[in-house]
């Protein structure tokens, strides 16, 4: 068994360290000015009905602020022990996509929820932790490394991925279900959604090299277009200037008057080729 420890990889670095600032900075702020810490918490929270009026910025700021310290530390672990090996196999750039992914789709479903009022749920309650990230990436982990064994700290067994990621969607689907929990969980079972359809659905590379290919798909084909354009353009001109049925060949380029009519064991090349 393989005891090491995962490396610490650029982003999930700065990702750590960026939400670890952020809570001690309001864990300062809740001794020298609560009320600053309260408006903070309000800015940067997930609240459905700021959302809809336009404060669409919490759909990810609220991933960046933690109620707890142990809420924090569990998030971070998760993002430290499974996020690496995806930032390792993807790179950088595809493995922030993927958790922002799953950040913004999560805080998605938890407006979606909030509006139909089910389990005590409000448009003014506000949500708050990475745990809509965090179980996007365990998703994942479970799907494609599913089969790799977990040591359970400090339980002394190992368990699968697949049934370790099974397990923490039966405590989520339960914990929605509860009146005190729901709201957070559901935050839970969106990131662990979308986390499932980005790497059952989406570009193996991305939505940043899906969106790129797209647009220079598009781009060589409007400038093919263009090309078959001037092509026919060219051709019509020279049909009304120099008329006569022999003055293309069977491809539309134009033949010079002086090799019209030579036979085919003449091997020189028109001057004029379109």
């Amino acid at each position: 068994m393989n005891l090491g420890f995962p490396p610490f990889t650029r982003a999930v670095k700065w990702l750590l360290l960026i939400n670890a600032g952020i809570f001690l900075l309001l864990a300062i702020l809740s001794r020298a000015a609560p009320q600053l810490r309260g408006d903070v918490l309000l800015f940067g929270g997930l609240i459905p009905v700021a959302v809809t009026h336009g404060w669409v910025w919490q759909l990810l700021t609220y991933s960046f602020l933690h109620a707890g310290l142990f809420h924090l530390l569990f998030n971070m672990l998760a993002l430290w022990m499974f996020g690496s090996q995806f930032e390792s196999d993807w790179g950088p750039k595809q493995f922030l996509e993927f958790y922002f992914f799953c950040v913004v789709g999560a805080a998605l479903v938890t407006l979606a929820v909030a509006y139909t009022r089910i389990l005590g749920m409000s448009p003014t309650t506000v949500t708050i932790g990475s745990s809509g990230g965090i179980y996007g990436i365990l998703a994942a982990f479970g799907i494609l490394y599913g089969d790799r064994e977990i040591f359970l700290f400090p339980f002394p067994f190992t368990i699968k991925a697949k049934y370790f990621v099974i397990g923490l969607i039966f405590i989520a689907v339960v914990g929605a279900l509860s009146e005190a929990g729901g709201v957070a969980n559901m935050a839970h079972l969106g990131g662990l959604l979308f986390g499932y359809l980005y790497v059952r659905f989406l570009p193996r590379r991305g939505l940043g090299f899906a969106t790129s290919e797209g647009y220079f798909g598009l781009r060589n084909a409007y400038y093919r277009w263009k090309r078959r354009r001037a092509g026919k353009k060219f051709e019509v001109y020279m049909r009304k200037h120099s008329p006569g049925d022999d003055d293309f060949d069977e491809f539309g380029n134009y033949r010079d008057p002086a090799q019209r009519g030579k036979g085919n064991g003449d091997s020189r090349r028109p001057p004029w080729v379109n």
